[in-house]
């Protein structure tokens, strides 16, 4: 019988956001695949656990991904780790879990540490909607088109980012958006020089050009504006009775269409129509 594969985060800077299930999990599986298998033996060292490691990170995915399955598929239990937050999340651990449905390994994800949420709610922006869009990409010409393909996106946005890049991040991020546009920029989550800055796009751009930017950070972004409706005249409202009657309608089946589709007062819409025919 094929063994289970355990999504388990581990803390984005406070080791005292690693829960009593996280740590149990790490001390009952087989083995942990691990981003970087020097900064999960730290985690370990902290936790009293010694545990197999192997590699699994993004340029070994496919043989670290085999060999994963291949000990999975032998009956081993194993925990999938990242230096810091939820494994496949932003992740090659994506891969992994994909390829373990395909094999009919079960996977199951532990709840801990994602920098995203832990941003997004402390940003102070709307959190019912949002959208991930990870790392931008380091080529401008590709950055921006990534934004522009977000340029009508009303949800708030959510991007990770290095700090060598976050000031031409900035400017793109205010071209594409404008410069009024709200951000919460979220530095160093959970750390000792935990930072929440709230602003606007160009007040960012000021900022940090003066002041260089340091930790790795989450950027959450207010999303576009709802268009705003555009208030429908009676006389509007009569014009669009006109053209349901010339196409056969009823004067009152032409007015209860027309109050329908504009929100119109019926006995107001009613008597103005009944006054032009009238005419």
């Amino acid at each position: 019988m094929a063994g289970t594969l355990y999504l388990v985060p581990t803390p984005i800077g406070n080791l005292g956001d690693i829960s009593q299930r996280m740590a149990d999990t790490l001390a009952e599986v087989d083995f942990i695949a691990a981003e970087d298998t020097r900064v999960t033996l730290k985690l370990l060292n902290h936790l009293e656990l010694k545990k197999p490691l192997i590699s699994y990170y993004r340029h070994n995915t496919e043989a670290g991904g085999q060999a994963v399955l291949g000990r999975l598929l032998a009956g081993e239990s194993c925990a999938l780790v990242t230096d810091a937050g939820t494994p496949a999340i932003s992740d090659p651990g994506e891969d992994l879990v994909a390829l373990c449905a395909r094999n009919g390994v079960d996977v199951v994800a532990i709840p801990g540490p994602c920098a995203l949420i832990t941003a997004l709610a402390v940003s102070g922006l709307p959190t019912g909607r949002f959208t991930f869009e990870g790392f931008l990409a380091m080529n401008k010409k590709n950055r921006r088109a990534h934004l522009e393909s977000l340029a009508g996106e009303r949800r708030t946005m959510l991007f990770y980012e290095a700090p060598h890049k976050l000031c031409a991040t900035l400017e793109d991020l205010a071209a594409a958006f404008g410069p009024d546009r709200r951000i919460a920029l979220c530095r160093e989550l959970t750390k000792l020089h935990e930072e929440v800055r709230r602003t606007t796009l160009g007040q960012a751009v000021e900022w940090y050009a003066e002041n260089p930017p340091r930790g790795e950070f989450v950027l959450v972004v207010e999303g576009a504006p709802e268009p705003e409706e555009q208030e429908i005249t009676l006389e509007q409202g009569l014009a669009r009775v006109e053209e349901l009657r010339e196409t056969g309608h009823s004067l009152r089946d032409a007015v209860k269409q027309t109050v329908k589709e504009t929100g119109l007062p019926k006995n107001e819409l009613y008597a103005l129509a009944v006054g032009k025919e009238g005419c």
